[in-house]
């Protein structure tokens, strides 16, 4: 029987992906153990703990942190700017990847112009607008931001509809469809695989937030769960063991979001790299 050759790319390869998979699998890890330190055990943050059935950092989470309450407040703020970004993204992308008018182009460099701009640089101007509205201290100002502030889900969007026959458009037209009943049954629903593409990546993008709720939301029953950490953190001492359990909680959504709707990511990203 021939033996197979070491071949040193492959294994080059090989030692590559696994130094990878070390440098991500690390920090989970060592959050992981951490969470069942007790306070007299942080000095080395990468020994194992005394015993695993140590829940006390997971209790002072949700009874100091109000875990649920941030789990609530991020969840109604997530779930709206979804929406918000999906109904307002699929429209305007239909406009711009369907109907010629005058200033099309004008109007996609706009947008496209909107996104170098840097945040910081505007702030001043909308914190002035959201306190103007009205919205100061309450979930309605992340909400708005989160929907009106991002144009990125116009541009995936707008590159999946550049992917669809036009030939559909025109045989809803030959039925007497208007221009909506077209888009609300012709271009949203094969707009699947970008919408749970922009899920994902609005979802994590808004989850890890904590710029705009910390400065937006400074009330103490608005915390949401990027804020939540906070309580555990001072100016001259950080609670380690607890920090770790919060994240640890947080990190449960995602992942299990991820692992959902991984496979529709994957197509959504492959559709939209390829033209139709």
């Amino acid at each position: 029987m021939q033996t197979k050759k070491w071949d040193p790319v492959q294994g080059l390869k090989y030692i590559i992906l696994a130094f990878a998979t070390f440098v991500v699998l690390f920090p989970p890890y060592i959050i992981f153990i951490n969470a069942f330190k007790s306070a007299n055990e942080g000095a080395n943050p990468f020994a194992l703990p005394e015993s695993f059935l140590n829940i006390d950092n997971f209790v002072n989470v949700f009874v100091r942190a109000n875990i649920l309450q941030a789990f609530s407040n991020t969840a109604i703020i997530v779930i709206v700017s979804l929406i918000g970004n999906i109904v307002l993204g699929t429209m305007v992308a239909y406009v711009l990847g369907r109907i010629d008018f005058r200033g099309k182009s004008i109007v996609i460099g706009a947008f496209l112009f909107a996104m170098i701009i840097p945040a910081i640089t505007t702030q001043v101007v909308v914190f002035s607008l959201i306190q103007s509205l009205g919205l100061y201290n309450s979930l309605a100002a992340p909400i708005l931001l989160f929907i009106g502030a991002d144009v990125i889900q116009i541009y995936i969007y707008l590159q999946f509809i550049r992917n669809i026959p036009y030939e559909l458009d025109e045989s809803g037209m030959m039925d007497g469809a208007s221009l909506f009943r077209i888009y609300r049954s012709i271009i949203f629903p094969l707009l699947g695989p970008a919408t749970a593409t922009l899920i994902i990546l609005k979802t994590i993008n808004m989850y890890n937030e904590l710029y705009i709720p910390f400065l937006y939301m400074p009330r103490q029953d608005l915390v949401v769960v990027s804020t939540s950490i906070m309580r555990f953190a001072g100016n001259n001492q950080a609670q380690w063991g607890n920090i770790s359990a919060a994240i640890l909680l947080i990190m449960i959504p995602t992942t299990v979001l991820y692992l959902f709707l991984q496979k529709y990511i994957f197509s959504g990203v492959m559709n939209g790299a390829v033209k139709g």
